[in-house]
């Protein structure tokens, strides 16, 4: 009897289909994961758009998509088994490249530096054999040149899967800018991944925490406050630069911008950084032109800017810890499970299609209820509209 797994199928641009794939035969060196759930985050919404450039290791469609999968080993090699030091059973939180196996990055688990990376989960051709390589789907394929962590299975999935969202946090909020105990720290956007730089600030030791957001995100922001922001501004309320150097005496150390298609924030971010501070680009503007962008304030201010994608295996790492902990309430981030077949769904709560959802945290949970929606879903632009002066992730 053949065994299939249920997959949702990114044909094309705003195009999802079920589909079924049959479950490949397990060697000694790989995996089956049975998906538990599978975080949501911007470029999922990217994908979906067709604004993710087709290169080696990213292919945009047919895939399946899904790029930050939590499961359960369901079939695993032997060799594999002794690699990962995960057996049957084990739960496991899976990064999202896979390498070459072979040179120096991929002994530090960075498949992201590989110079022959083997490529994405939740962005390989699903004609590549064996089809499931993303985590919208009932099981996921482990290549043997996956990176994995076990995770404690007591933690709810929805919980647990927040992995890469905080590893995110804890790096732009973190390590890259090298926030240190009395760095006064902004966050430009009140999403899943600003609400992880919120937390990532504390355990840096940020002495004053300050978030921006619209008037949308006013649960948001109230959420950005419980987990330990001192201080938040309504970017349609308040003019934010003029807020936040009054907040931070001059200007803040540390810029936090994740807000996606809001090009303004970065001259916004330029002009809230104090005299050498530190400057962190993790939203994507969908390649609109930054509007009053001076470079001579950059030079003056002798300012560093980082422009960051992904994150390193030592904050994926620490992000387990920290879930692992139970030390922060992430089960308030969580707002939405979808199941497989409502994946299109998902993605338009997630771009704010669905009037009166108000998302944080979004994952695709395989045999969770149908979501009943009071409405039905406005029609997604071709690209999210463009915040006034803050926003979300």
């Amino acid at each position: 009897m053949i065994r299939t797994a249920r997959a949702a199928v990114l044909v094309g641009p705003k195009t999802i289909e079920p589909r079924e794939f049959p479950l490949p035969a397990i060697g000694p060196d790989d995996a089956l994961l049975e998906i538990e759930a599978c975080g949501i985050c911007g470029t999922d919404y990217e994908q979906y758009q067709g604004e993710v450039p087709p290169h080696e290791y990213y292919t945009p469609f047919p895939v399946v998509p899904g790029h930050e999968p939590l499961g359960v080993i369901a079939e695993i090699g032997a060799r594999a088994r002794a690699r990962w030091g995960v057996t049957v059973g084990d739960r496991v939180a899976v990064r999202s490249g896979y390498g070459c196996g072979k040179c120096a990055a991929c002994a530090r688990f960075e498949p992201l530096a590989c110079g022959t990376r083997g490529g994405t989960y939740g962005f390989t051709d699903v004609r590549k054999p064996p089809s499931l390589w993303g985590g919208y789907a009932e099981y996921m394929y482990l290549s043997p040149l996956s990176v994995v962590r076990k995770m404690d299975r007591s933690l709810a999935a929805e919980v647990a899967v927040m992995f890469n969202p905080l590893a995110a946090g804890i790096s732009w909020a973190g390590t890259v800018p090298g926030t240190k105990p009395g760095d006064r720290l902004v966050i430009l956007g009140p999403g899943q991944r600003g609400l992880s730089a919120v937390i990532a600030a504390r355990e840096a030791g940020a002495t004053r925490i300050i978030v921006t957001g619209l008037a949308r995100d006013a649960h948001k922001l109230a959420l950005a406050r419980e987990l330990g922001a001192h201080l938040t501004i309504d970017a349609e309320k308040e003019d934010v630069v003029a807020a936040v150097r009054e907040a931070t005496g001059g200007g803040a150390d540390v810029v936090v911008d994740t807000t996606p298609f809001a090009p303004q924030s970065v001259s916004q971010a330029v002009a809230m950084a104090r005299s050498r501070g530190r400057i962190v680009l993790a939203g994507l503007k969908g390649r609109r032109p930054t509007p009053e962008l001076y470079a001579d304030d950059v030079i003056y201010k002798q300012l560093t800017i980082h422009g960051v994608l992904s994150m390193p295996y030592d904050d994926f790492e620490r992000a387990v810890q920290l879930i692992e902990s139970r030390k922060y309430p992430l089960e308030r981030l969580h707002t939405h499970s979808f199941p497989v077949e409502q994946a299109e769904l998902a993605i338009q709560t997630l771009a704010g299609a669905v009037p009166g959802a108000n998302p944080v945290h979004i994952a695709i949970v395989p045999g969770a209820p149908p979501v009943m929606v009071p409405v039905t879903p406005s029609p997604l632009p071709l690209t999210l509209p463009s915040p006034p002066r803050g926003g979300e992730d």
